[in-house]
């Protein structure tokens, strides 16, 4: 074995070992009420005890410091996918006891399970550490399952995006990460991953042309009812749901208010003749206007009937995006908490 790939094993045993510390499989697996499907990473930290701060930082998406006390740094000035990924990264640091370090956006060129000869084994460790932390093969699996996904659709494009917005992980590094667990060759992985986030954004919206690209696109089915969806304030929502149209029964947009999400298409989907007056396919797209949290939720009824609501859709959102400098939000509700 090469000292690399001892590096890669050493850092994703670590990650296994600390969300076993912590319980995390159990609590994302036995959810009881809404499902957080992400490995709160910033939480993890706040329960460690080790500080984290965000600051805009120049050149730099984060440090590790180890004297007088241990400490991190993350920048303001990237997505949450990679904040989370820095933050991961230096935790890595902490918890395999590595030496300080200042990490610039090279982390985010290198694939996290792949290194040159000359590579420093220190940020092997703290990359491998990340992206196994952030999505184990387990959640990995979880979702996909959840999802409906199987093995022969890992290698579309589409399929490993909307992976990477459920585990909060980037495009790019889901892809690497989902090679390293033998869920898709490398050879699809780099195939993947040298697709533009951008164009497959484009293939979800089909006629919908968002002011930006900023935002990540969503695309929602049953399997995400009374999920938590952690996001940005631009992204959008296509929601492609089941209407009995044919029995008069319609989902209710307008409970989409609009001082929280514009409704950017709003058309039924008919598979054939043969489903003449049966159930239709309604795909809604709805575009966040604002940061928020709060929760996305229509009702099935007739019109005429507002109290005979057949189906309820509801899941909910954090769309704030970002975090912003100071304390994180996980760490300023860990503080409040303890108080």
């Amino acid at each position: 074995m090469t000292a690399i790939e001892n590096a890669i094993r050493k850092a994703m045993a670590a990650a296994g070992r600390l969300q076993n510390d912590l319980a995390i499989r159990d609590r994302i697996e036995r959810a009881n009420g809404a499902l957080n499907g992400q490995i709160d990473v910033f939480g993890v930290m706040a329960h460690l005890n080790l500080p984290l701060i965000f600051r805009p930082l120049e050149g730099l998406l984060g440090a590790f410091m180890s004297e007088p006390v241990p400490g991190v740094l993350v920048t303001t000035k990237r997505p949450l996918s990679v904040q989370r990924f820095t933050a991961a990264h230096e935790l890595g640091h902490f918890y395999l006891k590595h030496r300080p370090s200042l990490d610039d956006d090279s982390i985010l060129r290198r694939s996290p399970f792949a290194a040159s000869k000359n590579t420093n084994l220190q940020e092997v460790e703290a990359d491998a550490f990340a992206a196994s932390f952030l999505l184990p093969q387990w959640l990995a699996l979880f979702h996909c399952k959840r999802h409906g996904w199987t093995k022969p659709d890992l290698p579309h494009p589409r399929i490993v995006y909307q992976l990477s917005l459920r585990a909060g992980t980037s495009y790019s590094a889901t892809c690497w990460t989902l090679a390293r667990y033998n869920l898709i060759s490398r050879s699809d992985a780099k195939r993947l991953a040298d697709i533009e986030p951008k164009r497959i954004k484009k293939g979800i919206l089909g006629d919908v042309e968002p002011t930006a690209y900023y935002g990540d696109v969503w695309e929602l089915s049953e399997a995400d009812r009374g999920e938590v969806l952690h996001g940005g304030p631009n992204d959008l929502f296509v929601m492609r749901l089941e209407e009995n149209a044919g029995a008069g029964y319609l989902w209710r947009v307008d409970e989409l208010t609009p001082d929280a999400f514009a409704v950017r298409e709003d058309v039924r989907e008919v598979t054939g003749e043969e489903n003449a007056g049966g159930p239709v396919v309604r795909r809604i797209v709805a575009q966040s206007v604002r940061q928020q949290q709060g929760t996305i939720r229509m009702t099935e009824a007739r019109p005429w009937q507002p109290g005979s609501v057949i189906n309820d859709y509801t899941l909910d959102v954090d769309l704030n995006g970002p975090e912003v400098a100071g304390w994180s939000r996980a760490e300023r509700r860990f503080r409040l908490e303890a108080a």
